[in-house]
């Protein structure tokens, strides 16, 4: 069921509504929320105190739940009950208002929330919808950042883990022999510090000591917490799944026996492929280009002034005495920004 459906019944819903009065007006005020016409939307359906509730309020609060709660106000009852609830929120909003409530920082802040969001919003109205952008332009996007849509190949790599070096380059040699999955398992249990006490008989034995996905040396994504640097090198010079890297590889006090478990060839997205990705890409920078234009003609409206040295004199809070403020000249970075 559509607003403008809900709204064949509404006033009647309403206590000291005139529905003869409503149905009466004509739609030739313009559009409405709703569907209703601009004089419908004007109309009073609740006094709370100094402040109308109108029609027009009635149905944008309709239109800001989705289509299934919508759903549930068919019915006059159900009306009234949303009615009654809007009643409700105004009175306490307006006994928190009395208590002086709306000026404590945390309301004033959350208030700035909401006033940003409805002016960034604005500022996105009109920006056209992704299928609207040409295909030139896509097809300049991809060109410009064909690196974004490479898949590099990514490798799977298990290893035997052992504290001495040379009992490492012993198990090396028996597993350069291998012929099957089975075996590693075999010598992944037997020698490796890091297989459990016992096997999960229902995993495979060719993944056993496996560590995850790693790409190559030189791709920032494609590194893996588990997996150590030379590991990661290591698996990158094995020739084929299955098989071993040639030497034991160290790092700290372990010794490690790399295996290439899996093997994801790389890719790269036709610009068919990428064309959605593309389009949202587009999109998004459009919108913060609004953004920042918006930022700076409001910076000129509203001059802005910025006290440095007053920030540089903040004092955190004992338990964050760890961190410095991200103000302050060689602090070291916090999240990965500068």
């Amino acid at each position: 069921m559509t607003v403008a459906a809900v709204f064949s019944g509404a006033i009647a819903a309403c206590a000291g509504c005139d529905e003869a009065a409503l149905q009466s007006e004509q739609a030739d005020a313009g559009p409405a929320a709703g569907g209703l016409t601009r004089q419908q939307a004007q109309t009073v359906v609740a006094q709370v105190g100094k402040v109308s509730i109108t029609l027009g309020d009635f149905a944008a609060a309709l239109e800001r739940m989705n289509q299934f709660d919508r759903l549930r106000y068919q019915t006059k009852q159900r009306r009234r009950a949303l009615l009654d609830e809007m009643v409700d929120m105004e009175l306490l909003a307006q006994e928190a208002k009395r208590r002086g409530l709306d000026q404590r920082p945390e309301v004033q802040e959350a208030i700035r929330q909401i006033l940003r969001s409805a002016i960034l919003a604005q500022a996105r109205v009109d920006v056209p919808p992704p299928a609207t952008i040409s295909a030139a332009e896509v097809q300049d996007y991809y060109e410009a950042n064909i690196d974004r849509f490479r898949e590099p190949e990514r490798r799977r790599v298990a290893v035997i883990v052992m504290g001495d070096e040379v009992k490492a380059g012993e198990v090396l040699e028996q597993a350069k022999a291998l012929t099957s999955g089975a075996g590693w398992g075999a010598l992944y249990f037997d020698h490796s510090l890091s297989a459990p006490d016992k096997p999960n008989e229902h995993a495979p034995a060719d993944l056993a000591g496996d560590l995850g996905i790693v790409g190559p040396p030189d791709d920032p994504k494609g590194a893996n917490k588990a997996v150590p640097d030379v590991v990661r090198r290591a698996a990158f010079r094995i020739g084929a799944v299955g098989q071993v890297h040639g030497a034991v590889v160290s790092s700290g006090n372990r010794h490690y026996i790399v295996r290439l478990a899996g093997l994801t060839k790389g890719h790269t997205r036709t610009l068919k492929e990428a064309d959605r990705v593309i389009r949202g890409a587009i999109l998004e920078a459009k919108i913060k280009q609004r953004e920042k234009q918006l930022e700076e003609h409001l910076r000129q409206r509203f001059p802005v002034q910025v006290d440095d040295a007053a920030l540089a004199d903040v004092k955190l809070p004992e338990a964050l005495e760890g961190y410095k403020p991200f103000w302050r000249e060689g602090a070291p970075s916090q999240g990965g920004d500068e």
